[in-house]
This record gives structure tokens, sequence and C-alpha cells, in this order.
């Protein structure tokens, strides 16, 4: 949404940033902006992503028991 200011301020905006500002608040207390560009949103997306491999390496490591 930085990259667009105006979408911030629109209904839609509003909504995404309600659900997106609790997991980035995570990241923001320790990745602090470096001059204008927020690193956060990458490194949270790479943490989903870890997560979401992890996951579904448990997922297979079960199937594969039955």
């Amino acid at each position: 949404m930085s990259w667009v200011p105006q979408a911030k301020d629109s209904p839609i905006g509003i909504v995404i940033g309600n659900i997106v500002e609790p997991y980035l608040s995570i990241f923001r207390r320790f990745i602090p902006p470096i001059g204008m560009i927020d690193f956060s949103p990458i490194v949270a997306i790479f943490a989903l992503k870890f997560v979401q491999i992890g996951l579904l390496t448990v997922w297979f490591w079960i199937v594969s028991l039955i």
C-alpha cells in the first residue's frame, strides 16, 4: 500500500490494512524501515512460506505413516 498512497485511505485499503497489520506489526518490531523502504512485508512473506513448507512436510510425513 505504500507504493500507492491513495489506496491506503480507500475502503478496500482500510480493510486490507486491518487484516494484515497485526501480522506485520510482529516483524516491524524487529526490522526498522531503511529510509522510505519497509522490508518487514518481504520478511513476513518469507516466514509464511517457511511455515507452509514446514506444514506440508509434516503433513506428507503423517500421510506416509498411514
